[in-house]
C-alpha cells in the first residue's frame, strides 16, 4: 500500500490542513479509503487513525467500501417519486440483486439512493455514472442495466 501511495503523497505537505486534499487524491487513485490507507495517511500527516475516520466519515464524498466500476443512482425526490422512482429503484434492486449503499459480489455496481438530482423534468431520473437517463420506465431501466 505504501508503494501506492507514495507518489500520492509526495508533494502535500505534512499538516493538518492538508487532509481533505490527501483522503481526495487517495480515494481518487484507489476508489475508496481501505483501512492501511487510512493508517499511511494517518502515519505521513502526524495524526490519529481516528482523526483521519472522524474526518472522512463525516463527509458523504469519502467511501470505506470497495465500489463497483458503475455507480447506479436513482433520484428519490418529490417529482421522480410522484412519477414512479419506487418502481425503478424496485426493479434495480431486483436486477442487481443488492440494496441502495450495496455493491454487487462482482463488483460491477453499486447502487445508491438520492435524495434529487436537480432534473425534476426528466422525472424518474436514474444516473450511471455520469450518463443521466431521464423519463425512466422499468422497461428502460433493465435495457439500461444491461448496456453496462
Amino acid at each position: 500500500m505504501r508503494e501506492r501511495l507514495s507518489p500520492i503523497l509526495e508533494g502535500q505537505r505534512r499538516h493538518r490542513e492538508s487532509l481533505i486534499p490527501v483522503l481526495q487524491k487517495v480515494q481518487g487513485e484507489l476508489g475508496y479509503l481501505p483501512e492501511e490507507a487510512v493508517s499511511e495517511i494517518a502515519h505521513f500527516l502526524g495524526l490519529a487513525s481516528s482523526d483521519i475516520f472522524g474526518v472522512a466519515s463525516f463527509y458523504s464524498q469519502f467511501r470505506f467500501e470497495r465500489q463497483g466500476e458503475h455507480t447506479v443512482k436513482v433520484c428519490q425526490g418529490t417529482a421522480c417519486h410522484v412519477r414512479g422512482a419506487k418502481r425503478i429503484m424496485e426493479t434495480v434492486v431486483q436486477e442487481l440483486g443488492i440494496q441502495p449503499g450495496g455493491t454487487t459480489e462482482d463488483y460491477k455496481f453499486s447502487l445508491e439512493k438520492v435524495a434529487c438530482f436537480g432534473s425534476c423534468a426528466l422525472a424518474p431520473v436514474m444516473v450511471v455514472d455520469d450518463q443521466v437517463y431521464g423519463r425512466m420506465a422499468t422497461p428502460k431501466a433493465r435495457q439500461v442495466l444491461t448496456e453496462y
